[in-house]
């Protein structure tokens, strides 16, 4: 629980307050500038977004799409840490691994001439690219790709496993490894001397 001012009540922070100022802040086009809004900590909410996408609050899923999407509209990562933020306040919330799943994407052209446009589960658009890089971070045991796409500021999204073989299947060679092109980026994903011969 956050502290309170001299003279003030602790303020608790939940997901309807945080919902109800959220949507008074989103209430114009586009995301809301949470980048310019710097409120006081609250402190943490029991808040979890788990691996495959899946927003938890009290330890329930939150089955509402619309009330998932609004919470991700208001997220902002510092120093590693994630928190949502409105104009009055910050609460943090934890995070499995990244906050989004990419859950497809679309391709066009070929080549170095392709582009890789990824959609996540909260409904946020992004072309690989210089703003957008892919990368892919391998188990240190056991050698299994986790691929990731920035989707903005700092938040990232998990592609997930049907999209990656998707990926690969679009794969090139180029500097001695094997990877994808978006924009003009090439995307390193493994050492060729890793792959397989044949």
């Amino acid at each position: 629980m956050a502290k309170a001012m001299s003279g003030q009540k602790p303020v608790t922070p939940s997901a309807d307050g945080i919902a109800r100022a959220a949507r008074t802040a989103g209430a114009k086009k586009g995301l809301p500038p949470v980048h310019l809004w710097d409120p006081p900590f609250r402190g943490d909410l029991d808040m979890r977004i788990a691996r495959d996408g899946t927003w938890f609050y009290l330890g329930t899923p939150i089955g509402r799409p619309e009330l998932v999407r609004l919470f991700s509209s208001i997220l902002k990562r510092e120093e590693g840490r994630y928190f949502l933020v409105t104009p009055v306040e910050k609460v943090g919330i934890s995070v499995d691994d990244a906050p989004f799943v990419a859950v497809d994407f679309e391709a066009r052209g070929a080549g170095r001439d392709q582009v890789l446009e990824f959609h996540t589960n909260v409904g946020d658009s992004a072309v690989a690219g210089p703003e957008h890089p892919i990368r892919v971070v391998r188990d240190p045991r056991t050698g299994e790709p986790s691929p990731y796409v920035l989707i903005r500021a700092d938040l990232e999204a998990l592609i997930d496993r049907k999209s990656f073989y998707r990926l690969v299947d679009r794969g090139a060679r180029h500097d001695g490894w094997f990877g994808v092109w978006s924009s003009g980026v090439f995307f390193p994903v493994i050492a060729s001397a890793e792959l397989p011969r044949g």
